[in-house]
């Protein structure tokens, strides 16, 4: 396999040549868990009492749990009785099937309305004792997944003790056709794939979807006339800002933790170089001025440091220096590159490609010790970026029929892939709801 340099990837990135083959109509991803904790948690979810033909809310939160890779799900078809009251539950017939816990609930109208509430609950099948009780507020028919994914949520924290990520969107980037025939797409869709839509398309390239903290807006770069620029995207009113277009190269957008500011990357003064953007005013802050091509920048989650991908050394490695501007130190130190870091909620650490015996991969790098541990084992990986909680990867990488979206728990542990028609890339997660 040919090893390319940073320049080289640049040249291809500005050029457009990207191998996505999708029509953005038919984007919708399918979760495939590809390997499981040994530790998966069993549990029962009992179908939700009087549905009165509304969504099977406990099939939402049983597929949320299990996609989690996290618990093993009790076929309906094994349950010895169905309760939706928590004084229906006998729960030695939940010991029998060898249950640690259950989830029992129901929905119901509001009269005069076509709203629904929902109740549920979750039991200790051991102690018998009630860990959680919540009558969910009325919602729309139409906005019952995002209550199934709300209560997967409580039940997640619940059990495992951090927060669930199944009220979370991702952004993705699709395409169709090929040359002047080619078209793209950015998309948006629920962390498992369902309700998608497209947010822009284009007849030339939309790259590097990052969602901003308020979960409000997306910056990505776009190419107009064969020129690229950083837009600005509100998601709920759809309006689109151009941000930054000046000549050469505007790429990777990166989003300061209090939202007020993108690390980008300019070449307009001389080499690529790693500068800040004031988002309300548009004013640029140039960070570095090297020979050598600095890019890929992400910031700390306290905002204090700026990590990035930067040449000046040689190939490509990751290096670190303050959120003003102070001198780079480099951190990544194993294997021939380290590309396109992403740091994990927590600070702790950072999320990269690592190159070493031809293959690029997804790699953990531990701040405090410099140690870093592979997580994904493909011949070309790339675009790690982290779960909210911090306990998961998504990336894109290369499947039997094409490039596709995968997950990695951070223990290595939990692999999934999310499949669908045609080829996908440039996987962002987005922040928990606020």
């Amino acid at each position: 396999m040919e090893i390319l340099s940073m320049t080289q990837l640049l040249r291809i990135l500005t050029a457009a040549v990207l191998l996505v083959v999708l029509s953005p109509a038919h984007a919708q991803l399918q979760f495939e868990v590809t390997g499981g904790s040994t530790g998966a948690q069993p549990i029962a979810i009992v179908p939700f009492g009087a549905n009165d033909g509304v969504m099977d809310i406990a099939q939402v939160i049983e597929g949320d749990l299990v996609r989690s890779g996290l618990f093993f799900a009790l076929p309906r078809t094994d349950m010895l009785e169905k309760p939706t009251e928590p004084k229906q539950i006998d729960h030695r017939n939940w010991k029998a099937v060898n249950m640690d816990n259950i989830v029992i609930g129901s929905v119901r109208r509001d009269p005069g309305s076509d709203r629904v509430a929902v109740r549920f609950y979750l039991f200790d099948v051991l102690r018998g004792e009630q860990r959680l009780g919540f009558e969910m507020p009325a919602a729309e028919p139409s906005q019952l997944r995002y209550t199934a994914h709300q209560i997967a949520d409580l039940i997640f924290e619940k059990l495992v003790g951090i927060p669930g990520v199944f009220n979370t969107k991702i952004a993705y980037v699709a395409s169709q056709g090929y040359g002047l025939d080619r078209k793209y797409a950015l998309m948006i869709s629920d962390w498992d794939g369902e309700n998608p839509r497209t947010v822009a398309t284009s007849r030339e390239p939309l790259m590097s979807p990052q969602w901003a903290p308020d979960r409000k807006r997306l910056a990505y770069v776009g190419y107009e006339r064969g020129r690229s620029s950083i837009y600005v995207h509100d998601v709920a009113s759809g309006k689109v800002r151009k941000l930054v277009s000046e000549k050469g190269i505007n790429g990777s957008p990166a989003w300061s933790p209090d939202g007020t500011k993108l690390a980008v990357t300019l070449s307009y003064e001389s080499n690529p170089d790693i500068y800040v953007v004031d988002v309300a005013t548009g004013a640029k802050r140039r960070l570095t001025q090297t020979e050598g091509i600095d890019t890929e920048a992400a910031w700390s989650p306290d905002g204090q440091s700026i990590v990035f991908t930067s040449e000046r050394g040689g190939p490509p490695q990751i290096y670190r220096m303050t959120a003003d501007g102070g001198s780079p130190t480099r951190i990544s130190f194993q294997g021939r590159q380290n590309l396109r870091a992403s740091y994990s909620p927590d600070g702790k650490n950072i999320a990269l490609v690592n190159l070493d015996d031809n293959r690029y991969r997804i790699a953990l790098l531990d701040v405090a010790s410099g140690s870093m541990r592979l997580l994904s084992d493909g011949r070309f990986d790339e675009g790690p970026s982290f779960a909210p909680n911090g306990a998961t990867v998504i990336y894109a990488t290369q499947g039997p029929k094409g490039a596709e979206l995968a997950t990695v728990s951070t223990d290595g542990r939990v692999r999934q892939r999310l499949r669908q028609t045609g080829d996908v890339r440039e996987p962002a997660w987005s922040p928990l709801q606020r």
